[in-house]
């Protein structure tokens, strides 16, 4: 072989190698949502942390702002805030990403940043419903549409979305404003989900017992209480559920998470909202 021809082929293998660097660096860790594996022995645990300071590698951090609206915030810097109103606190900071929810004006907004990229509302103006595939690489955002109750006591249907955040690995579900236990077909949509968030007021959104049932069915590692409105409200719920889950409380509004350190068993998370403030 001459040596231009064994330059040529170095310069080609070269140029492979570092393809295959960038690729994988820009790809997304694969979670298994769908898939349905079983969760890894975890270590203990999460930790508190600002949502300004670096979010470790293959580690989702989740901030408890508001009623049923959280912040996600990625290794890469992606802000997500769940269920947004329009107002997130005194922090100087346009979410990346806002998904909404229309069964109460406390869970969306008409007139929402026009720097957001991303607006995904769970609801079709026109009716029947909307499905979302928003793959931005670091992470992928989808839907499942539920049913709501309409403000005369008929129903609406798919006028709520569960939305489902696929990122570091894990599948994160955020149920929403849901009205009623998912069908066959929901659960088989969402998968296996790590972490959800489910409202537990006990009556404006589903019924104690059964949302204790649809927990029960999804079987996420990590289980974070919203929608709750008071300590007693909160209460109720965990003297409920401390039966068949740990619970941890301890003043925490926030708290990293990663397949490396999902609990043994399934555990109730319980952060205590607070809005992103322009000091921290």
């Amino acid at each position: 072989m001459g040596i231009l021809s064994r330059f040529l082929c170095l310069w080609v293998c070269l140029a492979g190698v570092l393809t295959g660097v960038q690729l994988q660096a820009q790809e997304r860790r694969a979670s298994h949502c769908i898939a349905l594996a079983e969760s890894a022995p975890g270590l203990h645990y999460l930790h508190r942390a600002s949502w300004r300071q670096p979010v470790a590698a293959d580690t989702l951090h989740i901030r408890y702002i508001a009623h049923a609206s959280f912040l996600l915030r990625t290794n890469g810097g992606l802000n997500v805030v769940t269920d947004y109103t329009g107002f997130i606190g005194s922090a100087p900071m346009i979410p990346d990403v806002v998904t909404m929810n229309h069964a109460h004006d406390t869970h969306w907004t008409s007139q929402p940043d026009p720097g957001i990229a991303h607006v995904l509302p769970g609801w079709a103006e026109a009716g029947g419903g909307v499905h979302h595939h928003l793959d931005l690489g670091e992470m992928l955002i989808r839907n499942v549409p539920t049913d709501i109750r309409s403000m005369f006591g008929g129903v609406e249907p798919q006028g709520n979305s569960i939305f489902v955040f696929e990122v570091a690995g894990l599948c994160v579900g955020h149920l929403g404003h849901l009205h009623h236990i998912p069908t066959a077909a929901q659960y088989a949509a969402l998968g296996r989900l790590d972490v959800v968030m489910a409202a537990v007021d006990g009556g404006i959104t589903l019924p104690l017992d059964e949302m204790l049932e649809v927990l029960g069915r999804l079987k996420s590692s990590v289980i974070i209480p919203m929608h709750w409105f008071t300590d007693p409200s909160l209460q109720r719920f965990l003297s409920q559920v401390a039966t068949q889950f740990d619970v941890v409380d301890d003043g925490r509004s926030s708290l990293d998470v990663s397949l490396r350190t999902l609990p043994d068993r399934p555990t109730v998370f319980v952060l205590r909202p607070r809005y992103l403030a322009a000091e921290e």
